[in-house]
């Protein structure tokens, strides 16, 4: 079974690398409103060994709108529109689709593309350096949400580069970016999305 994370658009922060990895993620939330990159993904178990990997390019426009391109090793797609939330595997000729409020809640993707009052939904706080970058922990408020937690890493360019995703039960996604273009012109047709014909839909009330 395909391990798929919904984490929608992260990107660069136009800020001195002095500011904490806090200040960083707020002032990229302000100045940020959309993002191109490539990444790559790896799903650790509770004992750190791989269970999956997969890369892609992602794009992202807020508010709510968004487009991750899966390329490896399986084709599928993520949309958000600004209304629904899409999810397409080619392999299955399935789609997902829900309302996109209920896709993000207190999902990573609300971090980012949700609104400004972040510390709404997210409990914040500073998680100290390793691997060259300035950590920040975010936690969800809210009972429900996948994520126990989730780590955001900051370079000396006060760059967003790195996240880790920590789920109940027991797994860490980890997600690097790389060729991050900030505040690109990106079609609004990127973040429109149509069921291809003969696809089974799953969804959509």
């Amino acid at each position: 079974m395909k391990y798929i994370i919904v984490i929608a658009m992260l990107f660069l922060t136009p800020l001195t690398a002095r500011a904490g990895a806090i200040e960083k993620l707020k002032s990229y939330i302000a100045a940020t409103h959309a993002a191109q990159a490539n990444f790559t993904q790896t799903v650790l178990d509770q004992n750190g060994k791989r269970m999956q990997s997969a890369s892609g390019v992602m794009q992202f426009q807020r508010p709510g709108h968004f487009r991750w391109n899966y390329q490896k090793p399986y084709e599928q797609i993520i949309v958000g529109d600004g209304t629904k939330f899409w999810l397409y595997d080619k392999d299955l000729n399935q789609v997902s689709v829900k309302k996109l409020d209920a896709a993000l809640g207190s999902s990573p993707a609300a971090l980012l593309a949700g609104s400004n009052e972040i510390e709404r939904g997210f409990v914040l706080k500073e998680a100290g350096s390793r691997e060259g970058l300035e950590w920040l922990q975010a936690t969800p408020k809210a009972q429900d949400s996948s994520f126990s937690a989730v780590m955001m890493g900051f370079d000396e360019q006060a760059s967003l580069v790195a996240m880790e995703l920590n789920d109940s039960f027991g797994h860490k996604t980890v997600l690097r970016f790389s060729g991050m273009q900030r505040n690109p012109k990106i079609s609004g047709a990127q973040f429109q999305f149509t069921p291809p014909a003969g696809a089974d839909v799953i969804g959509g009330e």
